[in-house]
């Protein structure tokens, strides 16, 4: 497979890189860029210096066409212009940014604050939620990747709601990521000494990552009411943590939450459900493709408790990417990202 990826100078574009380069299905990876054409890679990211071949490419239809496979890991609004041309071309499109996971585009517009991508396109993208949508995501031509407190949110989430077992109007998520998941302009909210020894609230109601949420709850099931949605930056590189709640129907012990999850996750290599009393850390998926998921239910309140952990640039960006990109070429999922975690 010959691919290419368009925005390899930012974090995801980055670990895109690492994980395709050595990707065992995958000959050649080729990186472009919008302003940056002639200049390698290491210029933005020197530890890949010794990669031959590893220089900028002028964006241009005509040469991204000659590829088996293109991942956009650009800012919202880049790929919405472009990608509609390559799956013309017969080209599978791989979409790391948010401009295609809204079906809506008015709803687009309202939270990302810029045109949406044509309507059309919004419709044909398969959105790569891969542990609840492998089938769809196995066909797609165009494929929307889920955002990073999304995919820790979703996946938390999904056995609750498709069994029906919380109330549709309960859920509350407190999410917290590290500083990587802002990007990598420079900017006051990511100085060292704004971060460093500090925990900020942001985007508190207006996170465009909620109706990305809410749209996939919806289709889970119908009757989810809006949800609420708090999102934290902490002094670390990687990481994001999604502490779950919601209301109980009915009474559920932990064994049986338990076992729900691990019946519902059975045969997803990237999904590990933790024992009762058990509950995961960012630092124990660094690195890594993996969702690390631990439940609670609390007599008292009649409220689960569920954590979700991930790598906000692996499973919530690049890894998640390459899972993806295996099934619509007919691979193992698993292919190229078996490493695991980093540690410590």
């Amino acid at each position: 497979m010959n691919v290419a990826i368009i925005g390899a100078t930012g974090y995801s574009g980055a670990e895109l890189f690492r994980l395709l380069h050595g990707h065992p299905h995958v000959s050649r990876c080729d990186v472009f860029s919008s302003s940056q054409d002639g200049v390698h890679v290491s210029e933005s990211f020197p530890h890949v210096g010794s990669v031959d071949g590893a220089v900028l490419h002028k964006l241009e239809i005509e040469a991204l066409s000659r590829y088996d496979a293109v991942f956009f890991a650009t800012p919202p609004g880049v790929s919405g212009e472009w990608a509609p041309a390559l799956v013309d071309r017969g080209v599978k499109v791989i979409d790391l940014s948010g401009d295609f996971r809204l079906k809506d585009g008015a709803v687009y517009e309202q939270w990302y604050g810029r045109e949406a991508a044509p309507a059309e396109y919004l419709q044909k993208a398969v959105y790569g939620l891969t542990e609840w949508n492998r089938e769809a995501v196995r066909e797609a031509v165009l494929l929307s990747n889920p955002g990073c407190y999304p995919t820790a949110t979703l996946l938390g989430l999904a056995p609750l709601v498709k069994e029906g077992l919380i109330q549709e109007d309960s859920i509350i998520v407190d999410a917290k990521s590290g500083v990587s998941g802002a990007g990598r302009k420079a900017g006051l909210g990511t100085h060292f000494s704004e971060v460093n020894e500090n925990v900020k609230i942001y985007k508190v109601n207006v996170h465009q990552h909620i109706p990305e949420i809410e749209q996939t709850l919806q289709t889970w099931n119908e009757a989810m009411e809006p949800i609420t949605f708090s999102t934290h930056l902490i002094p670390m590189t990687r990481g994001i943590m999604a502490t779950i709640y919601a209301k109980a129907k009915q009474p559920i012990s932990p064994n049986d939450l338990v076992d729900l999850y691990k019946t519902s996750y059975e045969g997803s290599p990237f999904i590990r459900v933790r024992k009762v009393g058990q509950f995961p850390a960012t630092k124990e998926v660094y690195g890594s493709n993996y969702c690390d998921i631990g439940l609670a239910y609390d007599e008292r309140t009649g409220r689960v408790t569920v954590v979700s952990v991930i790598d906000n640039l692996m499973k919530g960006a690049a890894g998640q990417a390459v899972q993806n990109f295996n099934l619509m070429m007919g691979w193992d999922e698993a292919e190229g990202l078996q490493s695991l975690p980093i540690y410590p």
